[in-house]
Formats: structure tokens, C-alpha cells, sequence
């Protein structure tokens, strides 16, 4: 079984930066790709960013454009998510998410929806303070 670990949210001033880091363990794991999802209160969990495991392209929401990063470490199979310019709007539980290479191969090649993905990890809070 595959278990994803996520850490480094916190609470931070508007402006400010922080850095969340998603590590996976358990089987040796390889995925198609790897994602950070956020969810707000009262809203429903949304796409952040999004990068391809083995080209390394990436996928940003337009909301955090230009703002976020998001890189792999294919050796310690982790993801980070690079926060940088935060908002109060950016203010929501940050989830990672992995997706197998059994589910691409299904025929789901869509990266936006969460029910793309196959592994979920506990969520970590980013709260931002104007």
C-alpha cells in the first residue's frame, strides 16, 4: 500500500511564502502523477498544480499561476508545492494526491478532478492572515 505523507503548511501574513513537502511510502511506487489539491471551507476540493511524474511537465490552476511551483524529487518519490505571494484566498487544506499508471492505463487521462487520483495523503492546513 502506497501512503503519502504531507508537511510544511502553517500560518503565514499575506505576502508571505511557505513551502509543502508530500513524501510517498510504502511499495516501491512509480506514479503517472502527482498533484496538490486544496479545499476551502465550504468548497469543494479543487486543483492546484499537477506534475507529470516521468516528463515533468506541470499544470497550474489559473488561481495560483505564477505564484506556485510545484517539482519532484523521482529519487525520494516526493512532491513539493512552492507557495510563494499568498492570499487569504489561498487559505484551505492542502491535500496530495498521487495517480497510478493502472488508472492512465484505464483510460483516464484527466488530471483536474479528484477522482483521478488513487492515493490521498491526510491534508496539511495553510492558513493566510491579511
Amino acid at each position: 500500500q502506497v501512503q503519502l505523507v504531507e508537511s510544511g503548511g502553517g500560518v503565514v501574513q499575506a505576502g508571505g511564502s511557505l513551502r509543502l513537502s508530500c513524501a510517498a511510502s510504502g511499495r516501491t511506487f512509480s506514479p503517472n502523477a502527482m498533484g496538490w489539491f486544496r479545499q476551502a471551507p465550504g468548497k469543494e476540493r479543487e486543483l492546484a498544480a499537477v506534475i507529470y511524474w516521468r516528463g515533468g511537465n506541470t499544470y497550474y490552476a489559473d488561481s495560483v499561476k505564477g505564484r506556485f511551483t510545484i517539482s519532484r524529487d523521482n529519487a525520494k518519490n516526493t512532491a513539493n508545492l512552492q507557495m510563494n505571494t499568498l492570499k487569504p484566498e489561498d487559505t484551505a487544506v492542502y491535500y496530495c494526491a498521487a495517480k497510478s499508471w493502472e488508472r492512465y492505463r484505464s483510460g483516464s487521462y484527466s488530471y483536474t478532478r479528484p477522482n483521478e487520483y488513487d492515493y490521498w495523503g491526510q491534508g496539511t492546513q495553510v492558513t493566510v492572515s491579511s
